[in-house]
């Protein structure tokens, strides 16, 4: 496991809300796309029981141009 293992949805909101992310929309299914207007920049989390994989929140912080280090000092 590595260091962005184990989270999951709300802790993930809590801490991309901190980095000016806001909800925009719901997309597919039980996912949503959430957008910061300083940085104008979208993506898309999936709103599932249990955490996200690790590679699915990478994927998230890359969409959103957060390096890991950054999401997790935002507690």
């Amino acid at each position: 496991m590595g260091r962005l293992a184990g989270l999951r949805y709300r802790q993930i909101v809590k801490r991309l809300k901190k980095l000016g992310f806001i909800f925009d929309r719901h997309a597919a299914g039980s996912h949503e796309i959430w957008h910061n207007t300083r940085t104008d920049l979208y993506t898309t989390i999936p709103n599932h029981p249990g955490d996200v994989p690790e590679g699915t929140l990478r994927a998230i912080l890359k969409q959103a141009d957060i390096s890991p280090d950054d999401f997790l000092k935002n507690k």
